[in-house]
């Protein structure tokens, strides 16, 4: 009878340590990995990396982050003939959380996320995955460095275009949960997706085309009107160049966001500097043109209609259309990307490489009209992501928390909202997604982070609540740090309700504030 306790009481233990890291006695030693059979995939190393400093190979280097022990494993996938894929998994050696994390890129992607930066990793990032215990992936999308930037990678290789625009991620979590499951003897319990800008289209790519990759997704300024978007930038860019001066210079847009505040900061009840909801701000430019000789406290008439352009995005000339949506109000001391003397290179990429498949094409030739519609062709469904049918990923109890800054200065935080709003009538109303599906605009937040407002905040843990307690984020706190203080709190509401102040208390305090419909 006593040894009959006794083993019930180890095998009580038992369970409970593997609960707390579920490696089962199947498990495979790291370096073991190196010769584990996938379909279409080399893995070129499996290395245990003992606790200690990281550092990302980027120039310029950024500093050094302290890691946790992990077995990297390094591999290349070719799911085409022209495919070269190229990821990397981490596994926590001990404290494993039990879940999988993977992260998205930017731009035209080319580099792993790694993800170090001053002072902090960057969130989005595997270095910030591994510390918090998960076991993570990321990938180049299947081509690599400035490359990418450009978009060159495309001309003449169909194969890894298909790989940037959907398929790199889906296969990179395919083969990241078999090795997972090689390596600690079971899958992970849940998989996570993180990412912003690219990556937040990522995203939403993988909620609509593989709805069982992902339990939750955190896709944050979403690029997922691709087409669309890569217009509206060179839009920006014909609008502030068509004559000159028409560029605006930096103490201008200064000015620009100086006379903004001066028309709408207190609208919100709070002068802050920052719009709480630019949408119910009314500015026109035009009052700042000048009447006389171009000044410094003035914009030029071409200046003035150029960020009329910038505000009103992409038109088509014939039948008025809009194309994309313009920058917010409040945004103008981000726009230099958008202001700039040449467009964003993603966007000139895209219909160099993409479209027109000419190195030599000029932005200012694009056709608003004809050339759209050749844009729309060519892509046909491939990057653009913008199918509002989520129901096989809220079927399978998938949670989407989706965020973007209303300072944003290279996409559109209106396509945001446009995208909410079209998987919400597609679904029959705000009340039946809410339970999966919700929107936090972060006012004052420029492209994915920093800005004026209170840009740090935790999407991911306010996802995992949602997921796997089942406490839907009604708000999410948030901070703006300056010189390393916290400086000011404020929640972050689910659209469309902002955060209102309640009439007494510093405005810097996020408990004086409520989440209400405007």
């Amino acid at each position: 009878m006593k040894a009959t306790l006794v083993s019930r009481a180890v095998l009580l233990a038992v369970i409970a340590a593997y609960e707390l890291n579920p490696v089962s006695a199947a498990a495979a030693p790291c370096e073991s990995l190196r010769s584990l059979a996938l379909p279409n995939t080399t893995i070129t190393a499996a290395e245990l990396v003992p606790a200690g400093p990281f550092q990302a190979l980027y120039t310029p280097p950024p500093p050094p982050v302290m890691l946790p022990a992990h077995c990297r494993v390094s591999a290349v996938l070719a799911p085409s003939s022209d495919s070269h894929i190229e990821m990397e998994v981490w596994l926590p050696s001990e404290n494993w959380n039990g879940k999988f994390q993977a992260v998205g890129n930017g731009g035209w992607a080319g580099t792993i996320s790694f993800g170090t930066g001053a002072p902090t990793p960057v969130p989005r990032s595997m270095v910030s995955a591994l510390k918090e215990g998960y076991a993570t992936a990321s990938n180049d999308t299947g081509h690599k460095g400035a490359e990418g930037g450009l978009a060159s990678f495309a001309l003449g290789h169909p194969e890894k275009l298909v790989d940037f625009a959907d398929r790199a991620v889906h296969e990179m979590t395919v083969k990241s949960k078999s090795i997972v499951a090689a390596f600690y003897g079971s899958g992970p319990r849940l998989s996570y997706w993180n990412g912003c800008s690219t990556g937040g289209r990522q995203g939403l790519m993988s909620a609509q085309r593989h709805p069982e990759d992902f339990d939750g997704i955190v896709a944050g300024a979403p690029a997922n009107y691709w087409t669309h978007l890569m217009a509206g930038i060179v839009s920006a860019a014909q609008a502030t160049h068509k004559d000159q001066p028409g560029n605006i210079p930096a103490e201008k847009l200064v000015l620009l966001h100086d006379a903004v505040l001066q028309a709408c900061d207190a609208l919100d009840g709070v002068k802050d500097g920052v719009l709480e909801d630019p949408t119910r701000c009314k500015f026109d430019p035009k009052q700042l043109e000048c009447k006389g000789a171009e000044g410094p406290a003035c914009l030029t008439a071409p200046q003035v209609e150029g960020a009329r352009q910038v505000y009103g995005g992409a038109v088509n000339p014939r039948t008025k259309q809009l194309i994309y949506p313009g920058m917010a109000l409040g945004s103008e001391r981000g726009w230099d990307p958008v202001n700039g003397l040449q467009p964003l290179a993603i966007a000139e990429g895209h219909f160099r490489f993409v479209v027109f498949k000419d190195p030599s094409w000029n932005y200012r030739a694009l056709n608003f009209d004809s050339d759209i519609a050749l844009t729309v062709t060519t892509d046909d469904g491939l990057i653009t992501a913008i199918n509002p049918d989520l129901r096989a990923f809220f079927a399978r109890g998938g949670k989407l928390l989706q965020y973007h800054g209303s300072n944003d200065q290279q996409i559109s935080p209106q396509n945001s909202v446009n995208y909410y709003m079209s998987v919400s009538e597609r679904l029959g109303g705000a009340s039946k997604v809410s339970d999966s599906y919700r929107l936090f605009m972060v006012p004052g937040m420029r492209h994915c982070s920093q800005g004026e407002g209170a840009n740090q905040f935790n999407p991911m843990a306010a996802l995992e609540r949602w997921r796997e307690s089942h406490v839907a984020p009604d708000q999410i706190p948030a901070f703006h740090v300056t010189n390393g203080v916290v400086d000011t709190t404020r929640p972050l509401c689910p659209y469309p309700e902002v955060a209102s102040y309640k009439g007494s208390g510093s405005t810097n305090d996020a408990g004086n504030f409520s989440c209400k419909v405007p």
